[in-house]
């Protein structure tokens, strides 16, 4: 019997999704949605869509628009500024039960009044709301017709959380955002469970002080954030801050965090000094994750975006995406393992006009146009599975692709172009594979440790004598062991063995067995599946 090299193969699946470069396609789902503002569910397979005249309009899953609007409001709308008009709709958490929903729009003549009001769906047809059913729960005046904000959504809490501008004009002339007296340049954060009205939640920053400061201020020093989102999992809040005429930027607020964030305006504009005069030490204030030089790629009204918490595209899995309204250029957010946020491009549209970024109740993501009134959906550009290494002693295997590009401790092995790759170093390896329609990417990592010893060890599990002649040994099976197959390249089972409490030595017989590779399955109660390979040879 030969002597082999011994190879302890770490299959780095959880990691895969942050090996490949990740870049994004938009695919139309619907069209003529004038001037889209807003995107939100009801926790049913429709998109609801806000244009920004006063309507809503609700997107079958096929992409078909109904005829009929779900709500029309547009005698009550203010929309002759470009920054006002119906803005925001959000859902009750509750609206399978009660029927309410949400809307922000901007009401009145001239610079308007910011209005948050309440309406219910009728009784009679789910796809239409019963206009004359409107409670409106909160107005502010505007000072300016501009910096309206406008978004509004319901936190893992089940609060309603409601952006305000600035008030708008430049500079925020009147320093509303530092001001705790108005709404303005601040996110409200109320309790709309009751039969009507709202309260203030207990746990709001101001909330009891008794003096002037308003108790539904939730965080404050906001320009104009137009669009914010929560993520859908963890209940974090990235928060789109629109700015003045050099940066964009994204803030973010962690979920249970109500310590009344303060992100700075307009003392500071992103991390540099707007004006100074009567402000707190920049310490004082909230730094924003990311910031994007305007001059740089053509922004100016940053799109905060939404989480990706769907299932159809993995790779996409725990990304924020974001956009911009001028520049169309998509962006992801993640933190590291060091807790930095690191950003990437994922897409340059082209495309001018992009308003809102928003989920459906699976997690799938859409983006909304407000300029060419086209509904799109978020896509990975690359959505096949990603390659696979499998290692049978020294000889590593890739899933079948187009072409391969083997790389040995991160840099490229010349020559190495074929499916399979003898390994004769100790190391980290891995496949870039062509998947084809210019998807390359990268396989999980084979971490490869050659001894010279007999056996084969993989994941804690010692397997010897490889190959086998007539049993194979398994040593350091894991404590919730059940049950030890082995399969034969088909797949099918040839050997089942129970370990019961025994995890020291199990052995099984392989005389009978053809020569060949096998592949063999360790069943556990808690871990689910340990997998390795091993070789008989007679």
């Amino acid at each position: 019997m030969r002597t082999i090299y011994t190879l302890l193969a770490a299959l780095a699946a959880s990691v895969l999704s942050a090996q490949s470069p990740l870049s994004l396609t938009l695919e139309q789902v619907a069209t003529g949605l004038t001037r889209i503002t807003d995107i939100a569910h009801a926790d049913d397979e429709r998109l609801f869509v806000t244009l920004q005249a006063g309507t809503i309009r609700i997107i079958e899953p096929d992409g078909t628009v109904l005829p009929t609007p779900f709500l029309n409001i547009t005698s009550a709308v203010n929309d002759n500024g470009n920054e006002q008009g119906l803005l925001g709709l959000a859902f009750d958490p509750a609206y399978a039960v009660n029927g309410r929903f949400y809307v922000y729009y901007t009401a009145g003549t001239g610079n308007g009044t910011s209005r948050v009001s309440r309406f219910t769906v009728s009784s009679s047809d789910p796809n239409v709301a019963d206009p004359t059913s409107e409670e409106i729960l909160y107005t502010y005046p505007q000072p300016y017709s501009n910096h309206n904000g406008g978004d509004l959504d319901f936190g893992l809490d089940g609060l309603l959380y409601v952006g305000f501008g600035d008030g708008g004009s430049a500079g925020d002339p009147q320093n509303n955002a530092q001001d705790l007296t108005d709404p303005l340049g601040d996110i409200i954060r109320i309790d709309v469970g009751g039969e009507t009205g709202w309260e203030v939640p207990a746990d709001n920053p101001w909330a009891g002080l008794g003096n002037d400061t308003l108790p539904e201020i939730w965080a404050s020093g906001l320009r104009n954030p137009y669009r914010f989102g929560f993520d859908r999992l963890t209940g974090d809040l990235f928060i789109g801050d629109v700015g003045q005429n050099a940066f964009e930027e994204m803030d973010f607020v962690a979920a249970g965090d109500n310590s009344g964030p303060n992100f700075g305006w307009r003392c500071y504009e992103a991390n540099t000094v707007y004006e100074a005069s009567g402000c707190a030490p920049q310490s004082s204030y909230v730094a924003p994750i990311t910031v994007h030089q305007q001059s740089q790629q053509g922004w100016c009204s940053i799109i905060g975006g939404r989480t990706y918490r769907g299932t159809t595209y993995p790779r996409m899995e725990g990304l924020h995406i974001y956009t911009d309204y001028c520049g169309g250029q998509f962006y992801t957010l993640r933190q590291n393992d060091q807790g930095a946020w690191v950003r990437a491009q994922v897409l340059a549209s082209g495309q001018f006009g992009f308003s809102v970024i928003a989920e459906d109740a699976d997690g799938e993501l859409y983006v909304g146009n407000n300029s060419s009134g086209i509904l799109y959906r978020i896509k990975d550009a690359c959505p096949m599975p990603l390659p696979e290494v499998s290692a049978e002693g020294s000889l590593l295997t890739s899933t079948p692709a187009n072409g391969y590009v083997w790389y040995f401790n991160g840099e490229l092995i010349p020559g190495a172009d074929a499916q399979t790759y003898e390994a004769t170093e100790s190391g980290t390896y891995y496949v870039v594979a062509d998947q084809g329609t210019n998807c390359q990417l990268q396989s999980n990592s084979v971490e490869v440790i050659i001894t010279g010893v007999n056996g084969l060890q993989t994941n804690g599990v010692r397997v010897y004598p490889v190959p086998a002649d007539q049993q194979l040994r398994f040593e350091g099976l894991p404590g919730d062991a059940q049950v030890l197959e082995l399969r034969d390249v088909t797949g099918r089972v040839v050997r089942s063995v129970p370990v019961g409490s025994t995890t020291g030595l199990v052995t099984i017989p392989v005389q009978d067995l053809p020569t060949g590779s096998y592949a063999y399955l360790v069943r556990t109660k808690a871990s689910g599946l340990l997998r390795g390979s091993v070789s008989v040879a007679h």
